[in-house]
């Protein structure tokens, strides 16, 4: 089976104190445009063939919307992390986690930015993997993180970056595109794999170790 191929998503939803408390805010939110967005985002998860789990929102949490943060699941089992604060930021130079310059855009494909720090990335990448992968440059750097799954993929908007969404279209038709509008959650540095957690539901657990 692909490692691509998910049964379910956790999300949550956004809490009213996300509009004047969510860490990063770089300019003022429109709260019901943000929760427009989310639930057509969630909706597009339901779209591909997942079950999707809405969490409730969290107002002492501004940020709990952003559920990727807190578990990274493997072979069904979900590792509890320790979420970032600001005092973890000197963690990483310039970008806040990997998948904000490259994501996966495909079972081979690495849909990356074109910012020197991205291009940096993908060549230690491409330097220490032993298997070749394909890659597929966007210039807008938010337009890079993607969400690829059962076989669609979830990508920014042309009506936030058309040159992107161009881009997709011509290199990646062989995959069912869907793409997101996600504005008013970039404003937060949120972006689509940020929002929820992908799960493969299998009848026996696999040793991780």
């Amino acid at each position: 089976m692909s490692p691509f191929r998910y049964t379910h998503a956790i999300v949550c939803r956004i809490p009213d104190s996300y509009k004047t408390a969510a860490l990063g805010l770089s300019e003022p939110v429109d709260l019901a445009k943000a929760r427009k967005q989310h639930e057509m985002y969630v909706a597009a998860l339901r779209e591909i063939g997942l079950d999707v789990i809405e969490l409730p929102a969290d107002e002492k949490h501004p940020d709990c919307l952003f559920v990727e943060d807190v578990a990274v699941v493997c072979n069904g089992t979900a590792l509890l992390t320790r979420p970032g604060h600001p005092n973890r930021k000197n963690e990483v130079e310039k970008s806040l986690h990997l998948k904000t310059v490259l994501t996966m855009a495909g079972p081979d494909v690495i849909c990356v930015g074109n910012t020197p720090d991205a291009q940096s990335i993908l060549k230690r990448i491409e330097r220490e993997a032993t298997f070749r992968y394909q890659t597929v440059t966007v210039p807008d750097m938010h337009a890079a993180n993607v969400v690829f799954a059962n076989g669609v993929l979830l990508h920014r908007s042309a009506e936030e970056y058309p040159e992107s969404a161009k881009i997709f279209e011509e290199k990646l038709s062989l995959w069912n595109l869907k793409p997101v509008t996600f504005s008013e959650l970039e404003k937060a540095n949120g972006s689509l794999t940020c929002c929820s957690i992908l799960i493969r539901k299998t009848r026996h657990l696999k040793n991780i170790m």
